[in-house]
């Protein structure tokens, strides 16, 4: 005899396990790895949702579990509006082979009436949704990842050969707010390598020229423009509002005066350099591993280090770097896979090799050390012989 749609939700009531609002709480604060996930629409989440939950509508559920949740033996939490379709999601899931499965009664509004913590999330656009479509469809990323870079400020120092791709890339993955700070202007040589900058702009601010660039590619970015010099007078102003301080200077007074401003300030600073055919890129985030003064704890006397402007350097090289920078800076902002954290990885152009070295944290650092010596902002330009170039 037909089956009556109250009779097979009964049924499948019977045959998952469902716990309560108090108890999705309770098991979240006890498990780390629990895997909360609403099966409600998107139109639906403008009500909130639960905190640390995935976003996987009950449609997409069957196709996109096994890469949200790849190990069936983790535990998983669904939940919905009202409790239907996150217990026809759960009997599902069983039959998929997940392992430890629950519904939650009553849903996210039994859940929110109860008083639980609720999460406000950015909700995208249509045309946000048609922009970073691709990025919606990683796990990994997805709508809450988005929002986060849509959330998210990113400071660049520089908008020379490292800064070019590295704000192209972070301004089409959809970061809100980026920040340039430039004193320079565009130069007919920077174009072999500076690829934010075009023929009609030679002569235009940097930051200018930055603006165009970035505004023509995602008009939604919030440009906010910093034509001066970085110095020891404004740099702790200019690091705290942002999240991310992506340092593409070309000169050792300012990697210095950044990694030092970024340690008293606890910011993450994706670190990159490029010489001839060469290039390096790390991550120095304190409290994670080591800074820029763990490495090279002093700067070089004036003339021991030429800049690329004596030396030279492959105009595509930058291009690398910078993206591996853009990169790094996505991965931090989004908290996922491994950033380069006390790993320095090297690029060789002219062999077309990479070589990670392991940079372990220094405990006598001057900076980030047990007992640091430095504890103030230091300026660095007469002692490394500094021409004010950030780019």
């Amino acid at each position: 005899m037909a089956m009556s749609f109250s009779d097979l939700l009964a049924e499948t009531k019977r045959s998952i396990r469902e716990i309560s609002p108090d108890e999705l709480v309770s098991q979240q604060q006890r498990d780390p790895h629990l895997a909360v996930i609403d099966v409600r629409e998107p139109d639906e989440h403008a009500q909130g949702v639960v905190p640390g939950a995935r976003l996987i509508p009950r449609g997409l559920l069957e196709l996109k579990i096994e890469n949200t949740v790849p190990d069936r033996t983790t535990p998983i939490a669904i939940y919905c509006a009202g409790g239907v379709r996150s217990a026809l999601a759960a009997a599902s899931l069983k039959l998929l082979g997940y392992q430890n499965v629950s519904s939650v009664q009553g849903g996210f509004g039994k859940y929110a009436q109860a008083g639980h913590k609720v999460e406000r999330r950015r909700q995208l656009t249509r045309d946000q949704m048609a922009r970073y479509s691709r990025h919606l469809i990683l796990p990994e990323v997805g709508e809450t990842g988005q929002a986060k870079l849509l959330d998210a400020k990113v400071l660049c120092i520089g908008a020379g050969g490292l800064g070019s791709p590295a704000a192209i890339y972070l301004a089409a993955a959809g970061i809100g707010t980026m920040g340039i700070i430039d004193a320079d202007t565009v130069d007919l040589s920077n174009l072999q390598r500076q690829i934010l900058h075009s023929e009609d702009r030679v002569g235009m601010a940097k930051v200018d020229s930055a603006e165009a660039a970035i505004k023509g590619l995602n008009s939604e970015v919030v440009v906010k423009k910093y034509r001066e010099r970085l110095n020891s007078g404004n740099v702790m102003d200019l690091f705290r509002e942002y999240d991310v301080i992506l340092d593409g200077c070309d000169n050792f007074a300012t990697r210095y005066l950044v990694n030092d401003a970024c340690v008293f300030l606890n910011k993450p600073n994706v670190h990159g350099s490029i010489f001839r055919f060469d290039g390096q890129a790390t991550v120095f985030w304190p409290g994670k591993g080591p800074c820029y003064r763990c490495l090279y704890p002093e700067p070089p006397p004036p003339g021991m280090a030429p800049s690329c402007q004596e030396a030279g350097v492959l105009g595509v090289l930058p291009g690398v770097v910078g993206v591996l920078q853009a990169i790094e800076t996505i991965k931090v902002l989004l908290g996922v896979g491994s950033p380069l954290v006390g790993r320095l990885l090297t690029f060789d152009a002219l062999q077309m090799e990479f070589r990670e070295l392991r940079v372990r944290r220094d405990s006598q650092c001057p900076v980030c050390g047990d007992a640091p010596s430095i504890t103030e902002l230091i300026d660095y330009e007469e002692f490394c012989g500094y021409d004010g170039a950030q780019s």
